[in-house]
């Protein structure tokens, strides 16, 4: 444990010193804020229903994901009780609403809000880990977390990606019923659209007036 604390301090510090500018503080700076409470999660779940009718209940249903982590992940906080980096001369550069570090709520509502949108969309999957990864690394480069924080953050939030309710679609079973629905429909409507013609019975056959 000793040898992970001190290599933990040694990244922290490593990214702490390492590419730092006023510009790049700066973005770093904004991008964090915009992933406080999960907000930018919120945001793009909440797009993403405006824009994509037929899934929107799913959609709707993943804008809650991230706000969810954030409380989940203040409870372990309250259990583990990690005080936030100190390091000597290089104090953090943003702001928390908590001393407690462990672990890192940014990183549990953006990993918690890019797996639960994976699965409603697979092909969004690369571009919100890419937004995952950037306010991951916001936290250790601006001094408010260990690497270790993160990376348990990041684990909790993937977790509780996987298991939010409500965002499958139709499984096999229903689309093999609706397909057998729909086929039936329009063997029913003829090639025409038309209800099938009815064969006459022998009684209609022979007495024009019975039909």
């Amino acid at each position: 444990m000793r040898r992970l604390k001190r290599v933990d301090r040694r990244v922290l510090r490593f990214m702490r010193t390492r590419g730092h500018s006023p510009e790049i503080e700066g973005a770093m700076k904004t991008l964090g804020t915009t992933g406080e409470w999960g907000a930018v999660w919120v945001a793009i779940a909440l797009g993403a229903a405006a824009g994509d009718p037929s899934r929107r209940k799913r959609w709707l249903r993943a804008a809650g994901v991230a706000p969810a982590a954030v409380g989940l992940n203040y409870l372990v906080k309250v259990a583990v009780r990690r005080d936030r980096p100190r390091l000597r001369r290089l104090p953090p550069l943003a702001s928390a609403p908590s001393a407690l570090s462990f672990p890192s709520a940014h990183a549990t509502s953006s990993l918690a809000a890019t797996t639960a949108m994976g699965r409603i969309e697979p092909r969004a999957r690369l571009p919100l880990l890419g937004l995952a990864a950037a306010l991951c690394a916001t936290r250790p480069y601006l001094g408010m977390h260990y690497p270790s924080d993160v990376l348990a953050g990041a684990a909790l939030g993937a977790a509780l990606g996987l298991v939010w309710p409500g965002l499958r679609g139709p499984g096999t079973e229903d689309r093999l019923i609706d397909l057998v629905i729909a086929r039936g429909a329009a063997t029913a409507a003829g090639p025409n659209g038309d209800r099938p013609r009815r064969e006459p019975s022998q009684r209609e056959q022979h007495d024009p007036q019975a039909s």
